[in-house]
């Protein structure tokens, strides 16, 4: 038996290292109730505030709850080509951050747009800035913020990075989560459910569309949208919730309108 053992884990690594060169990854599996349980928390609710799109009809559009009084600011970190969401949100006299550092200026102008060549991280460089730091730099105090997030994967420790406190400020999050499929992977997975944990403590999911350009990864009969636009309302705003039904959402377009759409597969959403 003590033979044995040294050359199974000598087979092991040898296999690992195989596939490691040719560029597969051969990750442990998160146990499937420990997904289907996630999964069974982010259903989408309906709440007294209807759904709205603000921005463009495909990407750069997002449904958040129609609750925009009072909102002081809009931060957006990733910039993109189009900022039709932050154009909306001005047209309605509301200031929009938006930080960036692969572009060297933000595509809109105008005094309510105020652009940060960083990007959102985890530590304060000359390339990146915590979220807490860029807010209250920014927007000092306690009011109300809307917070729409697009980059391209790092959502993940930024989000576990963030105090409370400036989370709490957002009163709507309107995010692309990108990896999804990474839910199978149990040290991926640790990631991503704590970032949801801590996420259910203070909001509702009231909505969540797949990304038609990231399409499915099937486990067994768990479907996972690899993008998903998620959007989410704190709780003190919400007085009354029901499950939503209805999916997709009238008001949701597909993101690449020559592909087709990817609708919210069953598992993620209450029949």
């Amino acid at each position: 038996m003590t033979e044995t053992a040294p050359i199974k884990d000598r087979m092991k690594f040898a296999f690992v290292t195989a596939c490691l060169n040719a560029g597969l990854s051969m990750a442990m599996q998160t146990d499937r109730k420990a997904v289907r349980d996630l999964v069974d928390r982010l259903h989408p609710a309906v709440t007294e505030h209807p759904l709205i799109r603000l921005g463009g009809r495909q990407d750069g559009g997002y449904l958040i709850p129609d609750d925009l009084t009072g909102v002081v600011a809009c931060f957006s970190p990733g910039v993109g080509a189009l900022a039709n969401f932050e154009t909306s949100l001005i047209e309605r006299g509301t200031p929009c951050f938006l930080a960036d550092a692969s572009v060297v200026d933000a595509p809109i102008g105008g005094d309510l747009v105020h652009f940060t060549r960083k990007f959102i991280g985890v530590v304060n460089n000359d390339k990146t800035i915590t979220l807490d730091d860029w807010v209250n730099s920014n927007v000092p105090g306690n009011s109300d913020l809307i917070l729409q997030m697009d980059i391209e994967g790092a959502e993940w420790p930024v989000l576990l990075n963030v105090s409370r406190e400036t989370l709490r400020r957002f009163r709507i999050i309107a995010i692309e989560l990108h990896d999804l499929e990474r839910l199978m992977d149990k040290h991926a997975f640790s990631i991503i459910s704590s970032t949801f944990e801590r996420l259910l403590e203070d909001f509702y999911v009231v909505h969540n569309h797949p990304n038609n350009h990231g399409r499915t990864v099937r486990c067994g009969s768990l479907v996972i949208p690899r993008v998903q636009e998620m959007t989410l309302i704190r709780k003190d705003r919400v007085a009354s919730k029901t499950f939503a039904r209805t999916f997709p959402h009238p008001l949701d377009e597909k993101n690449d309108p020559d592909s087709p759409d990817v609708p919210l597969p069953p598992q993620w959403f209450r029949q």
